[in-house]
């Protein structure tokens, strides 16, 4: 059974690394980092069958895809803490010569990365790529992809979609963060996503929705989601979320998407995020 204590004692560590992270780099995306926090806890620590070892293939384990590059420092500080690569390089994000780059890259061959991501609109088609590659192999693991709200105004992912129902890509659960803002302001404003459930559902995935900044809905709909796997249908879990969770500024507006806190700000935020599992060190 599930540590829930722990798990939510890790995902607010790890939203002290975001900040942290972001603030050092003068530069990143904390908004929509923080409130994926929860997602990327529960599916590393809890859901997914990985291995820290990493092989580039990811056969006969569980395999993420992320679409939305941007937020890759939840990604970082989840991998991290997870095995994959040392805490303590958390402090070279950003920096020259770093494998954690502002964006996931394979260059860097960082433990994790499959993919470079950040090109919006492409995780969803790799992913269904990847599962296919499952099921030519007989490899019965599955394939999770999570993706942005407006990224879903690319026109990529509706065509990803209407493949992956038609071939019956049923080991494949992907996740929107449904948080309602872009770079720009709110999706209502630029571009309104409309009726984004009956829009997957007329594509043909079977269609779950989720708190993503509840641990325990998190865990209760992943594990949902994964018996619905085998059934001929691709499923999409549409998460809600609250850009900057955690950090009251940041919350309910869009102005943190693309943003470093400064000195004062980055106090006040680890001032409300306690540190619960140790902070990674930093070289002066």
């Amino acid at each position: 059974m599930a540590d829930i204590k722990l798990l939510k004692d890790t995902a607010t560590q790890v939203r002290r690394d975001i900040i942290r992270m972001v603030h050092q780099a003068t530069c990143g995306h904390p908004g929509a980092s923080l409130g994926c926090a929860d997602f990327f806890t529960a599916l590393y620590f809890e859901v997914m069958e990985h291995d820290k070892s990493f092989n580039m293939k990811g056969k006969n384990e569980d395999v993420f895809f992320l679409s939305n590059g941007h937020i890759s420092p939840v990604w970082y500080s989840v991998l991290a803490r997870s095995g994959y690569f040392p805490i303590e390089e958390l402090a070279t994000f950003r920096k020259l010569n770093s494998r954690l780059q502002g964006h996931p890259a394979t260059h860097e061959k960082l433990p994790g990365i499959r993919i470079a991501s950040g090109s919006l609109g492409q995780g969803v088609s790799v992913a269904i790529g990847a599962a296919l590659a499952k099921r030519l192999d007989n490899d019965n693991k599955l394939v999770y992809c999570l993706t942005g709200d407006g990224e879903l105004q690319e026109g990529q992912i509706w065509e990803a979609l209407m493949f992956a129902a038609h071939h019956k890509v049923d080991n494949l659960i992907v996740t929107v963060d449904w948080n309602g803002r872009q770079i720009d302001g709110d999706n209502d404003d630029v571009m309104s996503l409309g009726d984004l459930p009956g829009k997957w559902s007329t594509f043909g995935w079977e269609v779950l929705h989720m708190d993503g900044n509840s641990m325990e809905e998190v865990l209760k709909v992943l594990s949902l989601a994964k018996t619905k796997t085998g059934q001929g249908k691709p499923i999409v879990i549409l998460m809600k979320t609250e850009m900057g969770f955690g950090v009251d500024y940041m919350m309910g507006t869009h102005a943190w998407h693309g943003k470093a806190p400064n000195d004062e700000q980055t106090a006040v935020a680890l001032t409300q995020l306690q540190e619960t599992l140790g902070d990674y060190p930093v070289n002066n």
